[in-house]
């Protein structure tokens, strides 16, 4: 293969540099493209044809179903890892030694505690506040309270603001979900493992103990591993945007935070369960509405299945559908929600319409089913997406940071009118 790639624009011919991945992955370089043009750009909505950097964190090939965090696969990671060696990994770029794991997961605890000065933060939210907003505020806020920023060329100036913000994160995800449901806002326990600490925190009942369940562990650790990058998604590149201007790492997190709560993006599980309860006001006829996906001139669309980037299957589904069944076996949840999920999943799976177009439930669908039957509120379950994602994000912002990557700044083909003469108001 030519390491060139030859354009033509007005007659004049340009040579544009080839760049190949490690993965053999082809990208033409075209940073130099305006500057020899004398002004040409390329024009991609959605950015769906542009890399917008070099990153050696996530490799996805969505038509052949491959996800593999730093080289290992999503696969072995969900089966032989927990997430705080997933985070590490996909942090610093290899997997922790215990001694390593032992000392990150310590100093996470010792920076869990958040000033006292945040309850007031949240309490001064509305109980009708969405999740979201407020942990994206909240996070933002923290800023306040450690105002320094980072000195990205000290290593460990660089280490305690991540475990800060890990120790920090789950907190604050807690208390944004007490909050809502009018409970104490309650502290973990040092004794506990992180995803341990993190179910203790939010489902803690005032005067009782709390007794972990094994099974939903084992889930809700599966789910976050999951979650924990997906290459340069919108929120991704929302952080890396953001950290391009040297924003801090919690601001960046925030700006993340909100772009992840949009329905296309992490509220993609969310809107799977509002689709499942609008199918149950309607009687919960699974059938009818599996034949209103099929038809092209009905609005209605099913949630849940078939992915943008996964062209084949999503290999994260394939891994929590296990989790998903184990969780519902465990907990025998008696729940028409939940009863019509598994009406769809299985309707899917052999209807010879989805199964041609590959249009096969992916994670959104099985970790909404998940959260519905651990009792997880339905306006929390992109916070769930969030607390997984963290470390990917906190991955992307150090590499772009380290990298001394360049400020993030898009062009655009103007549409508009051309030069005009004011008009007084009185002439208009």
């Amino acid at each position: 293969m030519s390491d060139k790639a030859t354009l033509e624009i007005h007659g004049k011919t340009y040579e544009l540099p080839i760049v190949v991945g490690s993965e053999n992955e082809v990208a033409i370089d075209i940073k130099s493209l305006r500057n020899d043009t004398g002004g040409v750009i390329t024009i991609d909505p959605g950015y769906k044809n542009t890399g917008s950097c070099e990153s050696a964190i996530t490799f996805l090939d969505g038509e052949k179903g491959i996800l593999r965090y730093r080289g290992y696969s999503i696969e072995e990671l969900a089966e032989k890892a927990d997430f705080l060696e997933v985070a590490y990994l996909l942090i610093f770029g290899e997997l922790p030694t215990q001694e390593q794991l032992d000392k990150f997961h310590a100093d996470i605890k010792h920076h869990s505690v958040v000033d006292d000065d945040v309850k007031k933060i949240i309490e001064a939210f509305p109980k009708s506040a969405h999740p979201m907003g407020v942990l994206s505020s909240l996070t933002s806020a923290l800023t306040a309270f450690n105002p320094s920023s980072v000195d990205i060329n000290s290593e460990e100036a660089m280490y305690n603001a991540i475990v800060r913000i890990l120790g920090k994160f789950p907190v604050l995800v807690s208390w944004t979900m007490r909050k809502k449901q009018g409970l104490p806002l309650e502290y973990g326990d040092d004794n506990l493992g992180y995803v341990e600490n993190v179910l203790k925190m939010m489902f803690k009942r005032p005067g009782k103990d709390y007794q972990q369940n094994k099974i939903l562990v084992d889930a809700l650790d599966k789910l976050l591993i999951l979650h924990a990058d997906h290459e340069q998604n919108c929120s991704t590149s929302t952080v890396r945007i953001t950290g391009s201007s040297h924003a801090g790492l919690f601001v960046s997190l925030a700006a993340g935070i909100s772009a992840l709560w949009g329905p296309l993006h992490g509220g993609a599980n969310q809107a799977v369960l509002e689709m499942l309860e609008a199918i149950k006001e309607d009687g919960g006829d699974t059938k009818k509405y599996m034949a209103k996906a099929k038809d092209k001139n009905d609005p209605f669309r099913l949630m849940g299945f078939g992915h943008r980037v996964y062209k084949n299957f999503d290999p994260r589904a394939k891994i929590i559908k296990k989790s998903a069944d184990e969780v519902l076996g465990d907990l025998g949840v008696e729940d028409p929600i939940l009863d019509i999920a598994k009406g769809l999943e299985k309707e899917a799976l052999e209807d010879q319409y989805f199964v041609d177009r590959k249009l096969y439930p992916n994670v959104d669908f099985y970790s909404g089913i998940i959260y519905r039957a651990m009792g997880i509120p339905v306006e929390m379950f992109t916070v769930m997406f969030a607390l997984g994602r963290l470390p990917g994000w906190i991955a992307q912002w150090r590499e772009m940071r380290l990298r001394k990557e360049p400020i993030g700044r898009p062009r655009q083909l103007y549409t508009g009118e051309t030069q005009r003469s004011f008009k007084d108001i009185s002439k208009r």
